[in-house]
């Protein structure tokens, strides 16, 4: 904890910035009924009555010290999809020397992940 606390302490700096990554699934829904729009003196109704239509899973980076945000929704939370999100983030940071990434400890969150998805040698780099 107190390495993670000294990284988030330490001054902006562009070409090695310390991004926050986590990911959540969410449930996908239908609507049974359509919504009636607000009108005026009337407010927007909406049902609570839905079909469950699967899940999905979203990945999100918070970058705190640029005040930068993004998210990217996949299929599922697999190794496979960690490792494409990984990939797409790096390219995303291409100017960057040294990306500081700080993540739980998912066992996804690993460089088998990466291997596994792009073969040893750029699953190593990436």
């Amino acid at each position: 904890m107190e390495d993670v606390l000294a990284l988030y302490e330490k001054p902006y700096d562009s070409r090695e910035p310390v991004i926050c990554l986590d990911e959540k699934p969410v449930s996908l829904h239908r609507e049974l009924r359509s919504p009636v729009p607000a009108k005026p003196g009337s407010p927007a109704k909406r049902d609570n009555e839905y079909q469950r239509c699967g899940t999905a899973n979203v990945f999100g980076v918070v970058e705190p010290k640029a005040d930068r945000h993004f998210t990217k929704a996949t299929v599922n939370r697999s190794g496979q999809q960690f490792a494409r999100f990984i990939d797409y983030l790096l390219r995303r940071y291409a100017t960057a020397r040294t990306i500081h990434l700080v993540m739980d400890n998912l066992n996804i969150h690993s460089r088998k992940s990466l291997t596994d998805a792009f073969g040893e040698e750029k699953g190593r780099h990436l």
